[in-house]
C-alpha cells in the first residue's frame, strides 16, 4: 500500500479537507497514474452532499482525471511508464456480461465500480481524483493523445464523453438540428462536439448571458427559456435536444420543440423525479431517454476527435485550497466553464 495526499469529504455535506488515503499496489495489469489535473464536475457535489442518496466517507470525489503513468504491472501491455492517459467516470465492472463485452461497460448489468464512492472488487472503497496519484486496471485507462493539453482535456473524461456518446448514438450530424439545454461544464462539450459533427446547434439557457461564448465555441443560434416566445417560436424544431442541466425542467414544454420521431435525451441528473403528461411523446412518436458517460472504447474514440479537432474543455485552473469555493461557484452557475484542480497544489 502507498500513503497518497488527498482532498476529501470527511462526512455529507462537510467542506473538504487535506488527508491521506492508501493506494493499493500496483498488480499485474495496473498502471499507477501520477495525477497531474482533476476536473470537478457538478456529480462530484451531488455526491459529497448525499443528494443521490447514502454515500461512503470519508470521500475523494474526482472522475476527470489526467496524469503520467509511474509505473506498470507485470501484464501490462497498453501503456508504458511516461504515457499521458486519463481516467473516467469508472474503474471496473464485470467485463462478462452483455454489456461489457458490447463494449458498453458503463451499463455492465452487475454495476460498473465507480471511480469514487464506491466499493472494489477488493471489498474496499474507491478513492478518485482529488489526490496526488491512483492505481488503475489498464483496461479502464485512456490514453490523451498529444494534441491535447492535460489540464484540457481532463474535463472530456465525464463532461466530454457524458455528451460525445448520445450525439453519436442519437445520429447528430450534418442535416440535424441539435439543440443542448444548459451552457455550463456539460453543455459547452455538447455544443462544441455536436458542432465538430457537423450538426446544426442551438443552445437553450436560461438567459442569454452567455451567448457570445455560446457562438464562439459553435453554436449556430442562443435562446433563453426565461422567454416564453422561445417555446412559440421553435415548437417542432428539433431532431435531438440533449438535456445537461441538473435541474428539473418542464418536460412537457421541452418536448413540444421535437419534431416528429425527435429525442429528448437527459444527461443531468436532478436529485428530484420530474413529471410528465404521456400524451407529450404520444402525439409524434417522440422518445423521452437518458445516457450515462460512455464506454472505455468510446471514451478514446472522444479523446481522439477532440484531438483531431483540436479542443478541449474550457477551464478555469485552481489550486486545491479553493475546492470549497469552486463547489458553491458550480452551484451558483459561476464557473467557464469546468473547474480543474491542479493537484501539484494537494
Amino acid at each position: 500500500m502507498t500513503t497518497v495526499a488527498a482532498y476529501a469529504a470527511p462526512a455529507a455535506k462537510a467542506p473538504l479537507e487535506r488527508t491521506t488515503i492508501e493506494r493499493r499496489p500496483v498488480g499485474e495489469h495496473d498502471v499507477l497514474i501520477e495525477i497531474k489535473f482533476a476536473g470537478i464536475c457538478h456529480s462530484d457535489i451531488h455526491q459529497a452532499r448525499e443528494g443521490w442518496g447514502e454515500a461512503i466517507f470519508p470521500m475523494v470525489p474526482g472522475h476527470e482525471i489526467a496524469g503520467i503513468v509511474t509505473e506498470v504491472g507485470t501484464g501490462v501491455t497498453k501503456f508504458a511508464v511516461g504515457d499521458r492517459v486519463g481516467v473516467g467516470c469508472m474503474v471496473d465492472s464485470c467485463r462478462e456480461c452483455e454489456n461489457c463485452r458490447a463494449g458498453l461497460e458503463q451499463y455492465c448489468t452487475q454495476g460498473n465500480v465507480g471511480t469514487y464512492n464506491a466499493v472494489g472488487k477488493d471489498g474496499e472503497p474507491t478513492y478518485g481524483g482529488y489526490s496526488t496519484h491512483i492505481v488503475v486496471d489498464e483496461a479502464f485507462t485512456v490514453r490523451i493523445p498529444e494534441g491535447l493539453a492535460l489540464d484540457e482535456a481532463a474535463p472530456l473524461l465525464c463532461a466530454g464523453i457524458t455528451t460525445y456518446s448520445p450525439l453519436k448514438h442519437w445520429n447528430a450530424g450534418p442535416g440535424k438540428k441539435v439543440a443542448v439545454v444548459g451552457m455550463g461544464g456539460l453543455g459547452h462539450m455538447g455544443v462544441k462536439i455536436a458542432h465538430a459533427l457537423g450538426a446544426e446547434v442551438t443552445v437553450l439557457s436560461q438567459s442569454l448571458r452567455k451567448k457570445d461564448d455560446g457562438l464562439k465555441l459553435g453554436a449556430d443560434h442562443y435562446y433563453a427559456t426565461s422567454d416564453p416566445k422561445t417555446f412559440q417560436e421553435l415548437r417542432g424544431s428539433f431532431d435531438l435536444i440533449l438535456s445537461t442541466v441538473s435541474a428539473p425542467l418542464d418536460l412537457d414544454t421541452f418536448l413540444s420543440l421535437l419534431k416528429t420521431d425527435g429525442a429528448f435525451v437527459n444527461v443531468g441528473a436532478p436529485e428530484e423525479p420530474v413529471s410528465l403528461n404521456l400524451f407529450s411523446v404520444i402525439g409524434g412518436r417522440k422518445t423521452l431517454a437518458g445516457s450515462g458517460i460512455g464506454g472505455i472504447q468510446e471514451t478514446q474514440e472522444m479523446l481522439d476527435f477532440c484531438a483531431e479537432h483540436g479542443f478541449g474543455a474550457e477551464i478555469e485552473l485552481i489550486s486545491a485550497g479553493e475546492i470549497n469555493e469552486a463547489y458553491e461557484r458550480v452551484l451558483n452557475s459561476d464557473v467557464r466553464y469546468r473547474f480543474v484542480i491542479d493537484v501539484a497544489t494537494i
